[in-house]
């Protein structure tokens, strides 16, 4: 997800759910509950241990653009990891009507943003369950919290990241628990639903349509997508074959093709940087909705429509950003963060092959915007943290993870890292990277322990001083350049 010009800069805000936001049907569970979390330094609350979700089967019924709630079903099946008398999955926007593990009916309750069962019996460590829960999923906006479902001009798209596909449906919502997904989504006939993955099969009943996708890889719960609206599915082939499908609303399907037809080439130009492209399918989703941002959503990423319609934007511009989510396939989808804290290895990839491209296809150079970079990086430092060690969202911003210093500030450090080692070297690791940790995560201690082996020499220090330092360390091959200086205040 990109930082863009102007007012496009701010990202994406995060709130805690209010209480009173939170509709969900209680059964008193007879032992005292708590919300639980993976510990993660940034969203302490998300997650859940004692299980690892092995895959999503996630039903949608939607009667229209009449902003009610969806009717869904959310079935999980998990190991678990130890023993467990009752089960937390985090999900805070919706009304749940029941939920059964094993075929059994369970109790259920819920301690702040989790919904926590209570099986009939114990469950013991290393044993496979299936939880299923009958919800409601609701579009309506929580107020001071963005991210879910997003309402556009014709029906609705997702955007979870960080911290939101718990708003949509019951999950383990953190990127470290990847599965493998099946979507079925019903719309009355008129509408077209696309998800994550390949079309698995359409069924007409009664005036209503249901699309089935799956997913052939696994997925972190931030990058699903669901999208419902009088869209049109173009397809295209891509490099080795890949079937790439791009979602438009159909009134605006002749004006956006130029860049629709953009995306094959840009799917070469990072396959020979990086390496094949990860996924089964890519396509873009160019929603009529006012998001303030694009994103990743694995295998479909959404765009404002705006970005390709607004004149504003230079076309170089649009392209190095359709650029920037297509490289997150590989960067946060393929290899997903283990923590949130390796948000930087995300965004700043992301920034870095954006750049990249701008510099070969525009003649935007690289040099120039890092000297930028550098210029501000200390700045960015004292605002956000270093770029391994964001300071955590302030209550109520999400914006607090998406700050420069994991973009820009970031792809400086790429940028620093490749005059230390040179080029080769790091073309090598870069390569060396989506290949070891594909269809899983990765850790910045992953990637600084093989960058150090394709140096051939330990790089810790390099990567202290340039991830977790307050000051920017001197570039090297570049002593000139110099942090700027802090603004003048008004004397008073």
């Amino acid at each position: 997800m990109p930082l863009s010009l102007g007012s496009r800069v701010p990202r994406r805000l995060k709130a805690t759910v209010l209480a009173s936001a939170v509709s969900v049907c209680l059964v008193a569970a007879s032992v005292p509950t708590e919300p639980l979390g993976v510990g993660d330094r940034l969203f302490p609350y998300l997650g859940n241990p004692g299980y690892d979700v092995s895959s999503y089967d996630l039903s949608f019924t939607y009667a229209g653009d009449n902003g009610k709630p969806l009717q869904a079903v959310t079935t999980i099946d998990a190991w678990t990891t130890k023993d467990l008398e009752r089960v937390n999955l985090d999900f805070a926007h919706g009304t749940v009507n029941s939920v059964e593990v094993d075929g059994l009916p369970a109790e259920f309750t819920t301690a702040g943003e989790d919904l926590v069962v209570t099986p009939k019996t114990p469950l013991p460590q290393g044993g496979w369950m299936r939880i299923t829960v009958r919800h409601t999923s609701d579009p309506m906006p929580v107020k001071g919290r963005d991210g879910g479902w997003v309402r556009t001009a014709d029906g609705l798209a997702m955007a979870n990241q960080a911290d939101a596909a718990h708003l949509v449906f019951p999950c383990n919502d953190h990127p470290s628990d990847k599965a493998m997904f099946t979507f079925h989504v019903t719309a009355p006939d008129g509408y077209t639903a696309v998800a994550n993955g390949l079309p698995a099969g359409v069924t007409r009943t009664g005036g209503t349509t249901t699309w089935t996708y799956r997913t052939q890889h696994p997925m972190a719960t931030e990058l699903t997508q669901v999208s419902i609206g009088h869209s049109t599915v173009v397809h295209r082939t891509g490099p080795h074959g890949l079937p790439v499908r791009d979602v438009v609303p159909t009134e605006d399907r002749e004006v956006l093709e130029p860049w629709l037809a953009r995306t094959p080439e840009q799917i070469a130009w990072m396959e020979g940087k990086v390496g094949t492209y990860p996924f089964e399918t890519y396509g873009v989703l160019m929603a009529s909705a006012a998001t303030g941002f694009e994103l990743e959503t694995q295998t479909l990423s959404l765009f404002e429509k705006k970005l390709f319609t607004d004149p504003a934007y230079p076309r170089w511009y649009v392209e190095s950003i359709m650029v920037h989510e297509l490289s997150h396939q590989w960067f946060g989808d393929s290899v997903s963060p283990r923590t949130w804290s390796d948000l930087w290895l995300n965004e700043g990839h992301a920034t870095w092959y954006e750049a990249l491209y701008a510099d070969e296809k525009a003649k935007k150079p690289l040099e120039a915007r890092m000297k930028a970079a550098y210029g501000a990086s200390d700045r960015w430092r004292e605002d956000g943290g270093p770029p391994a060690l964001p300071k955590p969202p302030k209550p109520g911003r999400k914006i607090g993870v998406f700050r420069a210093n994991v973009y820009d500030g970031s792809a400086l450090v790429l940028y620093a890292l490749r005059q230390e080692i040179g080029k080769p070297a790091f073309e090598r690791l870069e390569r060396a990277w989506v290949r070891a940790h594909r269809d899983g995560t990765g850790t910045t201690a992953d990637f600084e322990r093989l960058a150090s082996g394709i140096a051939g020499r330990d790089l810790t220090g390099f990567f202290q001083a340039w991830l977790y330092g307050e000051k920017t360390p001197p570039m090297p091959g570049h002593p000139d350049w110099k942090p700027a200086p802090p603004p003048k205040t008004a004397k008073k």
